[in-house]
């Protein structure tokens, strides 16, 4: 694939649904078979061709930049340190001085990515970068695990994104998205999350969304954790 588009790992948070696991250790660090959530993270962005990744963090940074500094590959990863949580669309556009591409790929940290993730996630790329609008990746709930919410976050409507109603399918936001920079151009707050981003778009019909055809394992909470280390490597 072209690489033409960066990636941005979400870091930041506490992890406080994996309370105690997370007293000392942030949660992208906790390890699933052998391999921490970050890694698989990066793994993924990696094999999706980013030419660049950004991590974002706040809660036992230097925790962090140890394991990335522990990895043998040699990639272009760059650490930002937030002093105060910007929330998710925050951290997005506090990074972007150091984006080398206006298109960008981000990814939720608390998702166990596999292998067969890999095509619904290049869908979603090759679409963003051919319509030049932002776009999600949605998991039904019949293929979902690891996530307990009775309601959805969105339904789909002729690829376009509309907020969940009830009565309708029900699909989760995947922790996956590609978007271009220009559409923080009008949040001036420094912190804001990306459900007000997603709002706008919304209103003027510019979000659109790929259901995933794989399974999706969301790993949120202790919950989560425990479904996922059942599985094979």
């Amino acid at each position: 694939m072209t690489l033409n588009y960066s990636g941005m790992i979400l870091a930041a948070g506490f992890g406080k649904r994996m309370m105690p696991l997370t007293k000392d250790l942030p949660k992208p660090l906790i390890s699933i078979n052998g391999i921490t959530l970050l890694d698989n993270a990066i793994n993924f962005l990696i094999k999706l061709g980013c030419c660049q990744i950004i991590i974002n963090t706040h809660y036992h940074p230097l925790k962090i930049e140890k394991a990335i500094k522990r990895r043998k590959d040699i990639h272009d990863i760059k650490l930002i340190y937030e002093r105060e949580i910007l929330d998710t669309g925050g951290a997005v556009k506090n990074a972007i001085p150091y984006c080398k591409n206006e298109n960008l790929l981000v990814i939720n940290s608390d998702i166990l990515w596999r292998q067969d993730n890999i095509k619904d996630a290049q869908l979603l790329i090759r679409n963003c970068l051919s319509k030049k609008l932002p776009h999600l990746l949605l998991a039904e709930r019949a293929k979902s695990f690891g996530m307990y919410k009775k309601q959805g976050d969105f339904i789909l409507k002729k690829k376009k994104i509309l907020r969940f109603e009830e009565g309708q399918n029900i699909f989760f936001y995947s922790g996956l998205q590609m978007l271009t920079l220009d559409i923080l151009n009008d949040f001036s707050k420094n912190r804001f999350s990306f459900n007000d981003v997603w709002d706008s778009l919304i209103a003027k019909e510019e979000l659109l969304g790929e259901i995933m055809k794989t399974n999706w394992y969301h790993v949120g909470d202790i919950n989560g954790l425990a479904i996922v280390k059942t599985l094979n490597p």
